[in-house]
C-alpha cells in the first residue's frame, strides 16, 4: 500500500534494522510505501496499542542498497511523515575495544564521522533553509536511560557507552585505519550509523542506537571472522527489549527537541 501522509497522525514509534534483521519477532508486519521528497521508502507497520510500530530496514527492500548508497534522507523523512517520535536503531559493527568483544551489545554514546559524499543535512541553504544542530549529546539520553534500566530488569547485558566510528563501506577497513581509529578513541566501527542519527535529530525525533558486534576489526586477529552463531538469538532478545521500552508512555525529558538551531526556515513552494 502506498501512502502520502498529509493529515495529522497519532504518534508512532520506530525500530531501524540492517544486517541480519528482517523484521520484528512474533509480529504481523504490513508493508507500506511512503512518498517523500527524496523518493519512495518501504516500511512495515505493526498496528498495535498504545503506539503503532514502524519497522524500517535502512538498506531498503531485499537489502538492495549497500551502506554508501542508502537513502538516508528519504528513510528519516518517511519516519517523520508517519508520525514517529521515538526511534531505536541497531548497527552491526566490528569491535576495536577489547572490552567489547563479538556478541557484545553496546548502547552508543558518541560517534566520529569518517564518511564522505553522504548527505549531511536537510538544511542546505537556498529554499531548503539554514540551521545548525547541537550535538553535545548525539543520542537521546532519555531513551538510553530507559533502555538500560529495562535491560537490567530483563537480564540482558548492555554496555553503557561506546564511540562509533562511521566509515563509508562497502569495503572493510584496513589495519592501519583501525589503528588510527583506536588512537582517536573509537570503540566500534560500522558503515550505517551516520548520517542517520543526526538526520533524525534534525527532524525532532528521539533516536538511540545499540551496536552489536559481529567481528574483531581488521588487524586485531589474523583474519576477519564474522560471528554467526548466537547472533539471531541475541538480536531477537534485543528487538523484544526495544518493543517493551517503546510501549511505555511517551513523555521524554531530554535535549533532543531543542537541538535544532534555526537560522532561516525552509521556503514553502
Amino acid at each position: 500500500m502506498k501512502m502520502n501522509p498529509t493529515a495529522p497522525m497519532r504518534e508512532r514509534v520506530a525500530i531501524i534494522g540492517g544486517t541480519g534483521i528482517d523484521g520484528l519477532p512474533g509480529m504481523d508486519l504490513h508493508l507500506q510505501v511512503v512518498q517523500t521528497p527524496y523518493g519512495e521508502v518501504t516500511v512495515y507497520v505493526v498496528e498495535k496499542q498504545p503506539f503503532p510500530i514502524v519497522y524500517l530496514n535502512r538498506h531498503g527492500p531485499n537489502r538492495k542498497n549497500p551502506p554508501h548508497a542508502i537513502n538516508y534522507l528519504g528513510n528519516m523523512k518517511a519516519l517523520q511523515l508517519l508520525g514517529v517520535r521515538r526511534i531505536f536503531a541497531t548497527n552491526a559493527v566490528g569491535s576495536i575495544n577489547r572490552r567489547m568483544p563479538p556478541l557484545s551489545l553496546v548502547v552508543l554514546s558518541d560517534f566520529i564521522n569518517f564518511t564522505s559524499g553522504r548527505p549531511l543535512s536537510y538544511y542546505n541553504g537556498g529554499d531548503s533553509g539554514h540551521a545548525y544542530l547541537e550535538m553535545n549529546q548525539p543520542y537521546c539520553q532519555a531513551l538510553r536511560k530507559r533502555l538500560l534500566a529495562q535491560a537490567n530488569l530483563a537480564g540482558l547485558d548492555l554496555i553503557d557507552g561506546g564511540v562509533y566510528g562511521a566509515t563509508n563501506g562497502p569495503r572493510f577497513e584496513t589495519p592501519a585505519e583501525i589503528r588510527m581509529y583506536e588512537r582517536l578513541g573509537v570503540d566500534l566501527v560500522g558503515m550505517t550509523g551516520v548520517p542517520e542519527s543526526h538526520l533524525a535529530r534534525e527532524l525532532g525525533m528521539h533516536y538511540a542506537a545499540v551496536a552489536y558486534s559481529i567481528n574483531w576489526a581488521a588487524g586485531l586477529e589474523e583474519n576477519i571472522q564474522i560471528v554467526t552463531q548466537g547472533v539471531d538469538r541475541l538480536l531477537d532478545r534485543l528487538l523484544r527489549l526495544f518493543v517493551d521500552v517503546l510501549e511505555v508512555e511517551s513523555s521524554l525529558t531530554c535535549a533532543c527537541e531543542a537541538a535544532l538551531m534555526m537560522v532561516r526556515p525552509p521556503q514553502e513552494n
